[in-house]
């Protein structure tokens, strides 16, 4: 099982050798693209070494998702709540980008766990940016209270121009819809097949204690009023209820993923125990990424039927070969053949014998 990390391992390896190497007066320019089309841009100039700009560019949002100045409702202040004094928020931000944040790397704390975990934090702005609408409605989830001024159905953006939905219409449970697409007819195919799966797996001994689901070609209810561009999914639509732990839901996922694995929509139905304490940030990551994370399994059956399909062909040519008769040493066998020319007297001999 692969579980996405919320930070960026190239990032957060910056940062560590950047604050390691304070003192040396390194110019840094780094581009870089991670899943999702979230693309980052690290600079640090040889003026000021303990200064690090970073910016953040995150996907092309749909119609129907807000943005406030460029960001998710609720970003700025989860920057800011989880920074602190050490990053500084630009306005305007680089051509670009959606988000550029100054980082004062004089002021990281000075114990190592604690800083290590800040620097953490920082490279994952993915999940604190992307996620802050997320967190602000899944936080009044966990005091059993409905969030204020939020519309009925909301929209929010996870890829390219394609956005999941959220339901915060009751005070004991957030309802959340993915819009699964693939545009590769394989994969298509293969998560269509995998999500059936999913439904019908629950039957087989020992997972009745999965999270019961149910697959069906419309749409569900809880979408009326979403745009047609918007539920653009024609292989079904999967619904998971009473779920007990959210955490459960990845593991099987991945052991029926090696079943086998057509563009859908997903719908979860979060509880207030699932984003109690320190299991509201792993929730909020994980339905982040639910796209990603199915695409990356998707694509790793896919490449392991491949791998069993080309040894497979290996082995028949090699017994195609060894059906083959031996030319070779036909030909030589005809080439080592002497014949002994007899005289008349040795012919006559012979055939009087």
């Amino acid at each position: 099982m692969i579980l996405l990390q919320s930070h960026s391992r190239f990032l957060l390896q910056t940062l560590l050798n950047r604050v390691q190497n304070l003192e040396k007066s390194v110019e840094l320019d780094y581009h870089w693209v991670e899943f999702d089309d979230v693309r980052y841009h690290v600079q640090v100039s040889m003026k000021n070494p303990h200064i690090l700009l970073l910016s953040v560019s995150l996907p092309t949002p749909p119609l129907e998702t807000v943005f406030l100045g460029g960001l998710p409702f609720g970003a700025i202040e989860a920057i800011k709540s989880a920074y602190g004094v050490i990053v500084q928020i630009l306005d305007p931000p680089r051509d670009g980008f959606n988000l550029t944040l100054k980082l004062n790397l004089s002021k990281l704390p000075p114990d190592e766990e604690y800083r290590h975990a800040l620097l953490v934090k920082v490279a994952s702005v993915r999940e604190v940016v992307l996620g802050a609408p997320l967190r602000v409605i899944l936080k009044y989830l966990a005091s059993r209270t409905i969030a204020p001024d939020i519309d009925r159905l909301v929209a929010l953006v996870h890829r390219p121009n394609e956005s999941f939905f959220l339901l915060p219409q009751q005070a004991e449970k957030v309802t959340v819809v993915f819009p699964m697409r693939f545009k590769d007819s394989i994969d298509t195919v293969l998560a269509t097949s995998f999500l059936q799966e999913f439904v019908e797996s629950r039957r087989t001994a020992g997972l009745n204690n999965a999270p019961p689901c149910l697959w069906s070609h419309s749409p569900p209810l809880e979408l009326k009023g979403a745009t047609d561009d918007a539920l653009s999914a024609n292989a079904g639509f999967v619904t998971f209820g009473n779920i007990t732990r959210l955490e459960f839901l990845f593991p099987f996922l991945v052991m029926l993923l090696i079943l086998q694995t057509r563009l859908c929509v997903m719908n979860a139905v979060i509880f207030p125990r699932h984003v109690e304490g320190k299991k509201l940030d792993r929730t909020v990551w994980n339905l982040s990424t639910f796209h990603a994370y199915v695409n990356y399994h998707v694509k790793c059956s896919e490449g392991f039927m491949h791998t069993r399909m080309r040894r497979r062909v290996e082995s028949l040519i090699q017994a195609l070969n060894r059906a083959k008769p031996d030319q070779e040493k036909t030909k030589k066998a005809a080439h080592t053949r002497s014949f002994k020319r007899l005289s008349l007297k040795e012919s006559r001999t012979n055939s009087n014998s």
